[in-house]
């Protein structure tokens, strides 16, 4: 075997071949391969277009803070597999990672044998979580949907509160071409009994959801009627909520998360977390939520690398992501004609994004991407003047792309904002810690996020 091939992640990686494939059947049979270890845990399962990453790392803050030790599955990841995968504040190790590898590959191959379909990476990955989970003695885990919700397989975990945050379009050649179309696949991981929690969305997206849970017998909570959230300022580093429910005043929390698009996503936890005490009875302290949410971090959320000049690393790769990150630089006075490096994947909806981001944009350098699914800098740069940002340069690699935009942001006194995917941030990122990325294509997470 391959020493590329001897490594975990490269192991997982290789049955990408396999493609994605909505559905529970393959993914229900490998966990029963396995002694179905997701029975042993219950979860606090988010769905969502935009904020779902965001909310899994402030509930798995939060939960921590109350003395909880929970377990976070999020997906993609930015420079590392181990990122999805934690129990604490600590990633899974690699010794533990081959060795669950070895496990479930093995379970996959019977399942195969058996008749079933070969398991793909995203199914392998999942099973890996709720194997280690278990091991780990974890009886109550974050995790994050992969896409959609209604055929993910994280919908094969047991949910204590079900979590649908924002919703746009994306994945449509998956999800349908509605808002509402989508909203019914995210609320697909609502489950008779559970609460599911709603964040902010369009009303008919909010309609679409509710009318399915309440189809299926789950009670309705909408975060922004259950919770209160008010800015009360910020800039680039950080910025000062104030935060009351019903059942709560949290007072005022200082979150490391400077976006203003986060003031909707914290809503959203804080009623999860409420409806999560409330279902089974445990007391989350006040006190404790709000340690928790001010230590959460996100890497690629509104992420500052520098201040001279102020660098900004967003993972923004849609219309409605791109319209909060312009939103967010307003609130945080930086709106004022950014300099953008941006580099999207061909499948995303670019025109959408430059319409969204151009009010902000004074002057874009499109770059490429490290992955076959990104579109050509040229491509997106016609998508730039198209939405009438008249400054447009295509730069040859993103490193050249970032150093060009930080010397004019530099000399003209204004900050740069560095997005339009998930890759370029993993890319940005693994450049900077001096890491390689994990073989194969680096994919789309968040993880955690080191102030400047």
């Amino acid at each position: 075997m391959s020493a590329a091939l001897q490594d975990p992640a490269a192991r997982l990686f290789a049955r990408r071949s396999f493609g994605a494939r909505p559905g529970l059947a393959t993914m229900r049979a490998l966990l029963s391969r396995l002694g179905d270890p997701q029975d042993s845990f219950r979860v606090l399962h988010v769905a969502g277009t935009d904020g779902k990453g965001s909310v899994c790392e402030m509930l798995h803050s939060a939960l921590s803070a109350c003395g909880i030790r929970a377990g976070l599955y999020t997906s993609p990841h930015l420079v590392r597999f181990s990122e999805r995968i934690r129990t604490g504040g600590s990633e899974i190790a690699q010794e533990a990672l081959g060795a669950l590898v070895d496990e479930v590959e093995k379970a996959a191959v019977d399942v195969a044998t058996a008749g079933g379909a070969e398991a793909t990476f995203f199914e392998m990955a999942t099973a890996i979580a709720a194997l280690h989970f278990a091991r780990e003695g974890v009886k109550l885990a974050v995790a994050e949907v992969g896409m959609g919700g209604r055929l993910d397989a994280t919908n094969a975990f047991v949910p204590a509160v079900s979590v649908v945050t924002r919703i746009g379009l994306d994945h449509m050649q998956w999800l349908g071409d509605t808002i509402s179309a989508i909203a019914l696949e995210k609320a697909g991981i609502a489950r008779r009994g559970v609460p599911l929690v709603l964040g902010a969305m369009p009303e008919e997206a909010f309609a679409a959801a509710s009318g399915h849970a309440s189809d299926v017998g789950a009670p309705v909570v909408s975060g922004p009627e259950a919770v209160s959230v008010r800015r009360i300022g910020g800039g680039l580093v950080s910025q000062t909520l104030a935060i009351s429910s019903q059942e709560a005043e949290y007072g005022r929390v200082e979150l490391g998360l400077a976006a203003s698009y986060q003031t909707e996503n914290a809503a959203t936890a804080v009623a999860a977390l409420e409806a999560f005490g409330r279902a089974l009875g445990a007391e989350l302290p006040a006190a404790a939520v709000k340690k928790g949410l001010a230590a959460a971090m996100v890497r690629a959320r509104f992420q500052l690398l520098s201040s001279d000049p102020p660098t900004v690393l967003d993972g923004a790769h849609n219309p409605c992501a791109a319209a909060a990150l312009a939103s967010a630089l307003k609130a945080a006075k930086a709106g004022r004609s950014v300099r953008l490096v941006c580099g999207m994947c061909g499948d995303k909806d670019s025109a959408g994004f430059m319409r969204e981001i151009a009010p902000v944009a004074g002057k874009v350098w499109t770059v490429p991407l490290a992955t076959p699914r990104g579109r050509p800098p040229e491509e997106l740069a016609a998508f730039a003047r198209g939405a009438g940002i008249r400054e447009v340069a295509v730069a040859p690699s993103v490193r050249a792309g970032i150093a060009a935009a930080r010397a004019d942001a530099a000399a003209a006194g204004l900050p740069v904002v560095i997005a339009g995917s998930l890759y370029l941030a993993g890319e940005v990122l693994a450049a900077r810690e001096g890491a390689a990325p994990d073989p194969g294509e680096l994919l789309e997470s968040p993880t955690r996020n080191a102030k400047p």
